[in-house]
């Protein structure tokens, strides 16, 4: 996946924006002020760090070791940095997925209902 490509599928979720509180090297993607994604999109090889259940976190890094890590600058239990070439597009937009519906999931209610995703 290029990074026009990951820019513009981080950016097909309802309400989700691109930020650059950290400078502006660095995209942060986020619904309704929470963040879901982050990443430098002219670094190679390419990395995002996404959010993740703990337990889904650790059979990821155990099954591509070379390809997703504990998220760097994050807490490593909810986060990981994902290597965007090391794992096929399909699994990479599924954990992007993954993480903006984590988020989702712990915003309000009210919000979580004005997103359409319950």
């Amino acid at each position: 996946m290029t990074p026009e490509r990951l820019r513009a599928f981080c950016l097909e979720f309802n309400a989700s924006v691109e930020e650059f509180p950290f400078g502006p090297e660095i995209s942060v993607f986020k619904v309704l002020g929470k963040m879901f994604a982050l990443a430098t999109l002219d670094e190679d090889p390419l990395t995002v760090n996404l959010k993740c259940d703990p337990d889904e976190a650790v059979r990821l890094r155990e099954e591509h070791p070379a390809a997703i890590v504990p998220g760097w600058h994050m807490n490593k239990r909810h986060w990981n940095t994902v290597t965007v070439s090391g794992i096929p597009d399909r699994l990479l937009r599924e954990l992007i997925e993954d993480s903006y519906d984590l988020v989702v999931a712990g915003l309000p209610r009210a919000d979580r209902l004005r997103l359409d995703r319950p």
